[in-house]
């Protein structure tokens, strides 16, 4: 594929439709459309789920397949860390990578960061896709894109849901069938906190009323947050919502399983 146009698309695996939506969206770029795997060891913390993420890849590769990919990327640990995991060469995005997330899974984004500017070098694509359902994820990348002056195009693709509106996720098999039902209350909450910022409540009283909905579903909430799309280390001035774009944000555990999903919303004439 050298001299190219190539459209990445970098995944853990056991992949789903809203993995597969990120390659047609690539393809739409008239581009060769490589395609990661790749269960990258340094974003998960030592009592994550690492050794239990399911790996697919023979059902992975025939999806690929179906949907005209034209190259799978399998790396292995010793490609992308040659040095080992402990003397890595580290990649850090201050600030972005030490909230929301950030705070609850120390160095998470740290391996992100590592990982995909490894993997960018390596493949050196014009274009990289990526999901929104990580939208603080997609932040970083966005960032260390900007500040590593990679000559790449970062493109986002809009989070697929179940019928019910839970965000696809290769942990949604981890849910037991009664949390399963449950899990939807997610994007049922963060669709209630648009209308209800549109309605002109403060900051302080919307995340207040998300976690008090989700802790009375059953959730171990971590967050629920409100912040400006282009900056989510900004809130909102005196707790007042501003005009602009915005993004609601939740992530919250039922049983073992850590979910996490957002959705993006717009509020006029403030």
């Amino acid at each position: 594929m050298a001299g190219e146009r190539v459209a990445f698309v970098p995944t853990m695996g056991n992949l789903h439709a809203g993995h597969l939506a990120l390659i047609r969206q690539a393809r739409e770029l008239r581009a060769r459309v490589v395609c990661s795997i790749f269960v990258n060891p340094t974003q998960f913390g030592p009592n994550e789920d690492y050794s239990r993420y399911p790996r697919t890849l023979e059902e992975d590769a025939a999806a690929l397949q179906r949907e005209a990919c034209d190259l799978l990327f399998l790396p292995d640990v010793d490609t992308l860390y040659p040095s080992g995991i402990e003397a890595a060469v580290r990649v850090e995005v201050p600030g972005l990578s030490d909230i929301l997330c950030g705070a609850f899974r120390p160095g998470h984004f740290a391996g992100v960061a590592a990982v995909v500017a490894r993997l960018f070098n390596l493949v050196q694509p014009g274009h990289a896709v990526f999901g929104s359902k990580d939208f603080q994820q997609l932040a970083v990348i966005r960032r260390l894109t900007r500040d590593l002056a990679f000559p790449i195009q970062i493109h986002s693709c809009a989070t697929v849901r179940e019928a019910d509106g839970l965000a696809m996720s290769s942990r949604n098999q981890y849910l037991q069938p009664a949390e399963r039902s449950t899990a939807a209350w997610i994007f049922s909450t963060l669709s209630a906190l648009r209308d209800r910022a549109r309605g002109g409540e403060s900051l302080a009283e919307l995340e207040a009323w998300g976690r008090s909905e989700l802790e009375a579903a059953g959730f171990q909430v971590d967050y629920v947050a409100l912040r400006p799309a282009d900056d989510l280390t900004r809130t909102a001035a005196a707790g007042r919502l501003a005009s602009g774009v915005w993004v609601a944000l939740i992530a919250a555990r039922l049983g073992a399983t850590r979910l996490i999903d957002n959705l993006e919303f717009e509020l006029e004439g403030r």
